[in-house]
């Protein structure tokens, strides 16, 4: 494991300089091409001022050399080991501890590797906690779908998971901006940005709230979330589901008279959206969407009435501010790879299903569940395995529309203003930093095979 581990990671430099050249080879056949002249485009410059600017532009980062010539430069740059250069640009000694210098950006005036520092955490975030719930919101209905086939739950779900990989990113982002974040509408969400700026000096956690006031939330919560997981369970399916949708139209009755603008629509929409969804949690035999959407339901209710109720100002916290801004891009970023997951988990599901070893375990007198779990669940997992090396790669490009939609500084959106202002610079760290996550993103999943399958080895 360890040589092939090695192996790998050896065959990683190669395939980088070989996306880095093919991004800079395109870069230099664009019209203008990389040069100082493109820089300068478009600025209302007196002809020695623009032959000033050309002049600074090619002595600082010597863009009048020919294209092969700066593509070795910038590699001799971010190279750890390499050729170093004194101020004046002479070639020195080749050293071996001179460190990697991804450079300066044209349009910043700032080290490329500050610019990454303060953007890279930030799409990271949004991808640690979009991979985690696409993968456990996917598994579990994929399996569901699949243990249901051709019932009511397989088929609503396949419709509504094609629906939701058919919708492009975009319009998804400019809808929930328009609907959850608009004044106009409903205004349950901040339109941009991670953070509000007063967020910043307020305390990490909530305050402002009285001890009593905390049990008050904490009471209020836990009795909404028991109340609602108790409905649940209740065995008239019909009654419980009825009751549900009187519940959702009052909901979304109080909800429309929040919201006193565009009246009609709030009136209308607001409680048929809350009958449908409270009537469908209620009516399904799916668990995890009867009692956990339902108890969530619950828990959020028991908040809003404890909230009400409290007199004493609370300030929200940065945390909670954080995550009230990270709903929208987070759903926006989710929902495509949600879909084809949930596709993937059933078909994958439903043949191990029908494969000879869950028959002979099933023909031993083992359980269905057992099979499921313990035999099927496991090599089923090798399908969604394969398609998680394209997952990351597949977030970090989603983040350009996520991050432009939303306004969210990130790598995302600097991609694109890098590319916006030709900079050469900035364009090649980040492709050679998405790269590298691409790789490992494909390491990952080899390595993981290992744990699903035992079959697989790389002694």
């Amino acid at each position: 494991m360890l040589t092939y581990l090695i192996r790998r990671v050896l065959l990683m430099i190669p395939t980088l300089l070989g996306i880095t050249v093919l991004v800079f080879a395109v870069m230099a056949s664009a019209p203008g091409g990389i040069s100082a002249q493109g820089l300068v485009q478009g600025q209302d410059l007196k002809p020695e001022e623009k032959a000033a600017m050309l002049a600074y532009y090619n002595k600082r980062y010597g863009l009048d050399d020919p294209a092969p010539v700066q593509y070795l430069r910038w590699l001799n740059n971010v190279s750890p080991i390499g050729f170093t250069f004194d101020d004046e640009g002479n070639m020195g000694g080749f050293s071996f501890t001179k460190g990697s210098d991804l450079g300066e950006s044209f349009n910043y005036g700032r080290s490329v590797s500050e610019l990454i520092k303060e953007r890279l955490p930030i799409t990271l975030l949004l991808n640690v906690i979009t991979i985690p719930l696409i993968y456990i919101f996917s598994i579990a209905i994929g399996i569901k779908a699949a243990t249901d086939r051709g019932g009511s739950f397989d088929v609503s779900s396949n419709a509504i998971m094609l629906g939701l990989w058919s919708v492009p990113t975009m319009l998804v982002g400019v809808l929930l901006i328009g609907f959850f974040a608009n004044s106009q509408h409903w205004q349950w969400f901040p339109t941009s940005g991670l953070s509000d700026r007063e967020a910043l000096d307020m305390t990490f956690l909530p305050s402002g709230l009285a001890l009593l006031d905390i049990g008050k939330l904490f009471a209020f919560m836990v009795f909404g979330a028991f109340s609602m997981v108790l409905f649940s369970q209740w065995d008239q399916r019909k009654t419980r589901t009825l009751l549900a949708v009187i519940i959702g139209i009052a909901l979304g009755s109080w909800m429309a008279m929040a919201h006193p603008e565009t009246l009609l629509l709030n009136w209308l929409l607001l409680p048929l959206l809350g009958a449908v969804t409270l009537g469908i949690m209620a009516w399904t035999d799916f668990s995890l969407i009867r009692i956990g959407g339902l108890g969530f339901i619950g828990a959020g209710l028991g908040v809003l009435l404890a909230l009400m109720t409290i007199d004493s100002d609370m300030e929200r916290g940065y945390l909670l501010d954080r995550i009230w801004h990270l709903v929208l891009p987070i759903v926006t970023l989710s929902y495509g790879s949600f879909a084809f997951l949930a596709k993937l988990v059933r078909t994958s599901v439903l043949e191990n299903l029908q494969m000879d070893y869950a028959r002979t375990a099933r023909a031993k007198g083992v359980s269905e569940e057992d099979v499921l779990h313990r035999h099927v669940f496991r090599n089923s997992l090798l399908p969604l395995i394969t398609a998680s090396a394209g997952i990351l790669p597949g977030l970090l490009a989603g983040s350009v529309i996520v991050e432009s939609i939303f306004s969210i500084d990130g790598m995302g959106k600097l991609s694109i203003e890098a590319v916006m202002g030709r900079d050469k610079e900035l364009i090649l760290s980040i492709t050679l930093i998405s790269g590298l996550l691409t790789l490992l993103g494909y390491l990952i999943a080899d390595f993981f095979y290992t744990l699903v399958d035992p079959r697989v080895s790389y002694e």
